[in-house]
């Protein structure tokens, strides 16, 4: 409670990641447990009645869907009506019509940015869901109504702390600059884990404090963040603009506070950013576990051998379209994370052999997976040594893992109305 005992004028959180992967925006769920959201939430809602101030959160659900944001503000209901709480909610939704998106890709309002897969209205309609990221308009047009909690669709990771601050007409450039430093709290500071940081925005730039007791913030740990999930050190880009920090100056105040002047924000086109994902087919996966010396070490070797026989099999005697479906062998414990690009020779003592079939179908996915069993479990390495047993960690040894989805958009919208693909909505509790 020690940010709260400072009276702030607002409590900003950004909620949302795509480190995870496509999935949770393909299916529009939180990659969170309920539990566990409902539990942090409660402080947080808690917090915002003591200080009596809006209560902000950004990428609501982890993925920022439609369905995300009414799933976090049936928690805040839930919540609201245990704690005896009457609260005004704005809703700012961020979901995307893909014929409204695909009108737009041909009318060349969207623009694909650099590493984009190819899109077209074919790519666009296969969406199951889109999102456009809303920046500091959207958060300001939701502050403006007046709500206590604030639940947003997906924004940019800055957009919920940098809103306020320009609304007020402080320095643009710090409130963006001191947006980026602190959308992940604690981690621009010497003990990321504490969480909480407070940031005190000016007329001139921004000043950073850890609200853990023993936490620090140093001038190295704030100017490092502009590293963190950024290409380019010193530019960002946001709806409206681009931050440029290379000329921020960063000065320790005392043995845990830093001051930080000197960004720059450099107005351009309003464009915002969109995220798609598809449904790219289905998986199973299984496992066997090697620990007999020899295959352990030709472990990729008996991978391989399986994977061309299982491949030759499902196509030849099944009659499957090898366009249709394939399967992949990482080895755990030799390069499951690298693959070809791994540089360092294995000694293990067991490696864990797992075997991913993604295929068009999940019924598909299953007969692939159940095909591959019995050379798991008992392919041996020539055809003269006795047939060889290896261990399955679970029963059965296929585990379907469902949908699997793909990032199919990596594009910017370009907006002449900031509010125009969004939706803002109010709910009394």
């Amino acid at each position: 409670m020690a940010g709260i005992a400072n009276k702030p004028d607002i409590i900003a959180v950004d909620g949302g990641s795509t480190d995870s992967g496509p999935f949770y925006l393909g299916e529009g769920v939180s990659k969170y447990s309920g539990s566990s959201v409902k539990a942090e939430w409660r402080q947080l809602m808690r917090a915002r009645a003591a200080a009596g101030v809006p209560l902000v959160v950004g990428t609501a659900g982890t993925c920022g869907s439609d369905s995300a944001v009414d799933w976090l503000f049936d928690i805040t209901r839930e919540i609201a009506a245990e704690e005896g709480q009457s609260l005004k909610v704005a809703l700012l939704y961020s979901g995307q019509s893909a014929d409204a998106i695909a009108q737009a890709l041909e009318d060349g309002r969207v623009q694909a940015l650099p590493g984009a897969p190819v899109a077209d209205a074919d790519v666009i309609r296969a969406c199951t869901n889109i999102v456009a990221l809303a920046g500091a308009e959207q958060i300001q047009a939701a502050i403006a109504t007046g709500a206590d909690i604030i639940i947003a669709g997906r924004t940019t990771d800055t957009a919920t702390i940098a809103a306020l601050p320009l609304m007020r007409g402080d320095h643009a450039g710090a409130a963006w600059h001191g947006a980026k430093v602190g959308e992940c709290g604690a981690l621009a500071t010497s003990q990321p884990s504490t969480g909480v940081v407070q940031i005190d925005f000016d007329a001139t730039g921004f000043t950073l404090t850890p609200m853990a007791g023993t936490a620090r913030a140093t001038p190295y740990s704030v100017s490092a963040h502009m590293l963190y999930e950024n290409s380019d050190p010193f530019t960002l880009y946001e709806p409206g603009g681009c931050l440029n920090v290379s000329r921020a100056v960063y000065t320790q105040l005392d043995d845990r506070s830093v001051r930080v002047e000197g960004a720059e924000w450099q107005p351009g086109r309003y464009t915002v950013k969109l995220e798609g994902a598809r449904l790219a087919g289905y998986q199973a996966g299984s496992m066997a576990l090697l620990r007999e010396r020899r295959y352990v070490r030709k472990a990729r070797e008996w991978a391989d051998a399986i994977r061309t026989e299982c491949l030759s099999k499902v196509s030849g005697s099944l009659g499957i379209d090898a366009g249709s479906f394939d399967i992949e062998m990482r080895l755990i414990g030799v390069d499951a994370v690298l693959g070809a690009l791994e540089t360092e020779k294995s000694s293990a003592h067991e490696v864990g052999v797992m075997a991913i079939t993604t295929a068009s179908s999940e019924a598909l996915a299953r007969e692939i997976a159940k095909l591959q069993n019995p050379y798991l479990l008992h392919h041996a390495l020539t055809r003269d040594e006795p047939m060889p047993t290896f261990a399955f960690p679970f029963s059965p040894a296929e585990v379907m893992r469902g949908p699997l989805y793909e990032f199919c958009l990596h594009h910017v919208l370009e907006l002449e109305d900031p509010m125009a693909v969004f939706r803002l909505e109010t709910r009394e509790l």
